[in-house]
């Protein structure tokens, strides 16, 4: 399979052969039981090289999409119906969420999903607590939303969650007009108090992330005035793009040298619609940096979103040496669709531009993964949001490539990984963090790493792509528990 160049994915190279060091691992020893995550005992998984991955499969429907999909359809007037939802755990809290809230909520199967919404009455307080899981999307998109409603909430989440930051969700909200009684570490569990008569403001996050930014626009849909966001480094624009497809104004100016400001009236009643939800580029990075990986592998994964602000994997494989095909494959809910094809690359280490990183925050445990086996030194700076995600994604992704025998440091807003120009001595146990990104990185390294490659918790990976395994077994992977 071979395909033109999409535009979302940039040709070129930018090298630096600085040379690495890879250790050899002992054999594996026989895969045994772990600690408890939820009263539920988890098995090892173990992940075999394989000779090569073929195959095409559909890459699954976006997580940051579907969340807002049932979040505005929520809050919509009338019913919205929406096909190819990501029904991963996150976004299933999200829908759990909005119901208690007072949105009729219908999972109808296969990705279909029908809502409506409470229009202009607005959310009503929930009778229980409301259980975001590991979602830090849909608990922070969440926030926004019920502060300019007249409604009381508990918020609560499981252990990774409660503990990541939320005072940069609460600070601007607190100035708009929320009441909340989080400490002072903004850590959950707390309850917050919205209100009808929020004051609008103007905001720059001190840290570029859509979550802080879409929380502050969804608040201003309710606030007296219009709501502002000044956004120095550009983030993924879903809330943007989807708020204008409910019917919404939302206005974003761009000047050279300025930050960009999104401006949202308040006020404002969104329109129900009807849309497909676009295929998930973070999760399709997966099966991509397999086929890249594999040797004569031949990797189709159709249906993935191409948008700007998402596609940083893809363009900087392309810098280490991939060779990525795409195709056109249409639009969903007003997203460009490609499907991209992968084969087996050299790769090299890179310095990876900045200007990537942005747009490719999530990928950076499995970019982690090409850098182990391309030749050469890859550095990773600018991405200090990494110590604040499920995990500290910094530490976790270092541990994962040392245990399996390739050299890696962090840094204070990165890391530095010493390729083993292909050769990745695999072999090693590798520490989850209850993270779902580290544990399918891990498993993709085990792929091509010359020794099985084990993780000690898998769960967490139906939070965002409960279809991984299959997708994997699809392809001809060799991963299994016990």
């Amino acid at each position: 399979m071979s395909f033109d160049t999409g535009e979302c994915l940039l040709v070129g190279f930018l090298v630096f052969d600085l040379g690495g060091a890879c250790h050899e691992r002992r054999a594996l020893s026989k895969p045994q039981f772990t600690q408890k995550f939820s009263s539920e005992i988890y098995m090892v998984w173990t992940s075999r090289p394989v000779k090569s991955l073929k195959g095409a499969v559909r890459a699954p429907g976006d997580k940051s999409c579907s969340h807002r999909a049932l979040i505005f359809g929520g809050l919509a007037e009338g019913t919205s119906r929406f096909t190819g939802v990501l029904e991963g755990d996150d976004v299933l809290r999200t829908g759990q969420a909005m119901s208690a809230l007072g949105a009729d909520v219908k999972r109808l199967g296969g990705g279909a999903w029908e809502v409506t919404g409470v229009g202009a009455k607005g959310l009503s307080s929930p009778d229980g607590v409301l259980d975001f899981g590991n979602s830090g999307t849909g608990s922070r998109l969440m926030m926004g939303v019920m502060a300019g409603h007249d409604l009381t909430a508990e918020l609560t989440g499981d252990k990774s969650l409660s503990s990541r930051p939320m005072n940069r969700i609460l600070t601007p909200l607190r100035q708009m007009g929320l009441k909340d009684t989080a400490g002072p570490d903004g850590r959950l569990p707390f309850s917050l108090t919205g209100s009808k008569t929020l004051q609008a403001i103007t905001y720059a996050p001190p840290q570029a992330s859509a979550q802080v930014k879409s929380a502050v626009m969804l608040a201003g849909l309710s606030a007296n005035g219009t709501t502002i966001v000044e956004e120095a480094k550009p983030t993924r624009d879903h809330t943007e793009r989807m708020l204008r497809g409910f019917g919404a104004e939302v206005g974003v100016e761009r000047k050279p040298g300025e930050p960009t400001r999104i401006s949202v009236p308040g006020g404002q009643v969104l329109r129900a619609i009807e849309a497909a939800i676009p295929g998930d580029p973070s999760s399709a990075a997966f099966l991509v940096a397999a086929g890249i990986l594999s040797p004569a592998s031949d990797v189709q994964v159709d249906g993935v979103m191409s948008n700007p602000t998402r596609s940083g994997f893809y363009d900087v494989a392309n810098l280490m040496g991939a060779h990525l095909g795409a195709e056109e494959a249409g639009e969903a809910a007003g997203e460009r669709q490609i499907n991209i094809a992968s084969g087996y690359a050299q790769l090299k280490g890179i310095h990876v531009p900045e200007r990537y990183v942005a747009a490719m925050i999530d990928e950076f445990p499995i970019l982690a993964v090409l850098a182990a086996f391309a030749e050469g030194e890859t550095i990773v700076s600018g991405a200090e949001e990494l110590r604040v995600k499920e995990s500290d994604r910094i530490g976790a992704t270092v541990a994962m490539l040392r245990a399996n025998g390739v050299e890696a440091e962090e840094t204070p807003d990165g890391f530095i990984v010493q390729g083993c120009a292909g050769k990745v001595p695999g072999g090693g146990l590798v520490e989850t963090h209850h993270d779902h990104r580290i544990a399918m990185s891990a498993l993709i390294m085990g792929t091509a790493a010359q020794a099985p490659v084990r993780v000690d918790d898998i769960s967490m990976i139906d939070t965002s792509y409960p279809d991984f395994l299959a997708h994997m077994a699809t392809l001809g992977a060799d991963i299994s528990g016990g």
